[in-house]
């Protein structure tokens, strides 16, 4: 999937993968793929109202998402109906595995908030990730999964998601 290729879809499937069973998926806007990172939009896709108390989201919330073929994480830049910023989710994943229409990346329990004013940076879900057994299981990945959580925090007390996402 290439941005400059006549063939692109308009669309690509997102899955989302969990403990090796699909979690949820839906259909995107395909926006760019550059042979690495692969950005998206998409409306919430959800089932009803989800409150996590820091942030809600809900019907009418955009969703722009960033995935990258060689990087552990995806950003969620979330907007909501009227346009204005939430903030950013980010899942820790393993890389995109992108083929014609459609992307999927396994979740790997880990997650980071950033509020869209910067000044709320939450880690979220270590206790499902330290339960999930990846460091067990696969060493190597539960190391890259904890390192990406703590590149994204960097990022994010740093001043943001801007310059990556550009």
């Amino acid at each position: 999937m290439s941005s400059t290729s006549a063939d692109t879809p308009a669309s690509v499937e997102i899955v989302l993968v969990k403990g090796g069973r699909t979690k949820i998926s839906y259909r995107a806007e395909l926006l760019a793929d550059d042979g690495n990172r692969v950005v998206v939009r998409a409306p919430w896709a959800g089932d009803g109202v989800r409150d996590f108390g820091f942030v809600r989201f809900e019907k009418g919330d955009v969703f722009t998402e960033y995935y990258w073929r060689d990087r552990w994480y995806s950003v969620k830049e979330v907007r909501d109906a009227a346009g204005r910023r939430k903030g950013w989710y980010c899942d820790i994943t393993r890389p995109a595995d992108v083929h014609a229409d459609r992307l999927v990346v396994e979740d790997l329990d880990l997650d980071l908030w950033r509020s869209a004013d910067g000044t709320e940076v939450r880690r979220l879900d270590e206790d499902e990730f330290a339960e999930s057994g990846l460091a067990r299981t696969d060493p190597a990945a539960a190391a890259a999964a904890e390192k990406a959580l703590d590149d994204l925090e960097l990022l994010a007390h740093e001043g943001g998601f801007e310059d990556l996402l550009v």
